[in-house]
């Protein structure tokens, strides 16, 4: 029986509509593809069995057969999904204690897709007719139910979401295929809280009233196979969750160093990297820390090579969501990586004339439409409107956007060439460019008056 990887989603930054995509509801429960052959097996993104913790999601069989779902386990308590005692129904192993805890909490398995029927693949047809063929392959029972899902309205279903204290909804592109294991920009998770799944590396030793504990956990993602440090996180537990915690980890103790990078201010517990936590942050900094963390819980559901570093690296997806790319020339997102700091500035004949500048950072294009055109003398001051990061393949994107796509018109290359970054904060980036006819220092300050994402960009003295 062949097994499948979910396919997983990109964090976007905001909620929006669109006539291209469908939204649900985010469920905080455990990720799990049901495989309803001449046996039930219902697994976890690790692949572990879960029909154990879960007895009464046996009523699959009768629902339906010869089919292959993903889905949610969620557990619900006083009208909301409640993470902790679906965790605790997971790790019950007695069939006593099993009996009880589905008699008591009774879990939901929510399915939002399908991926195979009566033997054949279904992963490259588009969504749309993917959800007809579950709806008309699965009925719906006691326990099991299919995901309702709206159409265009996006901003209003977030809000309505939040209202009812979930946690936020997910964005659908109707014409995406499924992609097993990959993250990809045709679903986007729209969260209220920012959240990123991290991989435990280590502890620092405690002082004061954690002394008998431990100071903060080393937090690490994966950049391909190799770990990167992005922070540590010290608030979250009380002071009885921290004894707790500490008891768990010491049970993955070892004496080797398991992550480079990391500031050694005080003694490190090194740990195999094998526990997996739910870290809620702010913001990421220049650097590519986590700012602000909170810890949430650990997340046994999950395997630490599944927590990658495009959790916190920006995703493309607000460009993705505005573009229909079998209507427009524009460039789809790739894996174009980048190959030092180049600058692009593009003349946009759209409804108004302005241009775009584009300075390559972290992997994408930082964006701005500037309506009255770059400065040219020192002193002089334009309004920059900071929009949606681009694609690096966009630097070299000339042509006409059709009508009725995001951005209709003509562009063109104006200038283009490399840049030197001299700061890059929040609110101010000062930087030397050399172009075909920009040269020398530029600078843009946040303008907060304005607006959030108004800037002012200014051509500096030599």
């Amino acid at each position: 029986m062949k097994q499948y990887k979910p396919m997983l989603a990109h964090p976007a930054d905001a909620p929006f509509s669109s006539d291209d995509w469908i939204f649900e509801v985010k469920w905080d429960g455990i990720r799990a593809i049901s495989y309803v052959k001449e046996e039930l097996s219902i697994r976890s993104r690790n692949h572990k069995e879960l029909t154990g913790s879960f007895p009464e999601l046996s009523e699959l069989n009768d629902l339906t057969r010869d089919t292959v779902l993903d889905g949610e386990i969620i557990v619900m308590k006083d009208g909301k999904a409640d993470f902790q005692i679906l965790n605790q129904r997971r790790q019950n192993t007695e069939p006593d204690e099993v009996a009880y805890m589905s008699g008591k909490f009774p879990a939901t398995y929510i399915i939002f897709d399908i991926l195979e029927k009566d033997g054949e693949e279904l992963l490259d047809i588009p969504l749309m007719e993917r959800k007809r063929i579950l709806k008309n392959s699965v009925k719906e029972g006691k326990f099991v139910v299919l995901s309702i899902f709206v159409e265009k309205t996006g901003e209003a279903y977030y809000q309505a979401a939040l209202g009812k204290g979930l946690e936020g909804i997910m964005a659908k592109k109707k014409q995406s295929s499924y992609e097993p294991g990959k993250r990809s920009n045709y679903w986007l998770k729209i969260k209220q809280e920012k959240t990123c799944d991290c991989v435990i590396f280590g502890y620092t030793k405690g002082e004061g009233n954690r002394e008998k504990t431990f100071g903060s956990l080393i937090l690490g993602l994966y950049d391909a196979a190799v770990p990167v440090f992005i922070g540590k996180v010290g608030t979250g537990f009380s002071q009885e969750d921290g004894e707790n915690l500490k008891l768990s980890l010491d049970k993955y103790k070892v004496e080797q160093k398991t992550l480079t990078g990391v500031d050694t201010d005080r003694e490190i517990t090194w740990l195999r990297p094998e526990l997996v936590c739910e870290v809620g942050y702010q913001s990421i900094t220049d650097d590519g820390k986590l700012r602000i963390p909170v810890f949430k819980g650990f997340r046994e559901d999950k395997n630490p090579f599944e927590c990658t570093i495009d959790q916190i690296r920006p995703a493309l997806s607000d460009y993705a969501a505005r573009r229909d790319f079998s209507r427009t020339p524009e460039p789809p997102v790739s894996e174009e990586e980048g190959k030092g700091k180049s600058f692009v500035v593009q003349e946009h004949h759209a409804r108004r004339l302005h241009y775009d500048l584009r300075l390559e950072r972290d992997g994408v294009l930082k964006s701005w439409a500037v309506p009255k055109g770059v400065p040219e003398k020192s002193g002089d001051r334009r309004l920059a409107v900071q929009v949606e990061d681009h694609p690096l393949e966009y630097r070299k994107f000339e042509g006409t956007i059709p009508e009725g796509q995001y951005g209709a018109g003509t562009v063109k290359i104006w200038d283009k060439g490399l840049y030197e970054p001299i700061i890059w904060e929040a609110n101010k980036i000062e930087f030397i460019v050399k172009g075909e006819k920009m040269e020398g220092r530029y600078v843009l300050v946040k303008f907060k008056k304005a607006g959030e994402n108004n800037w002012l960009l200014f051509k500096g003295g030599d």
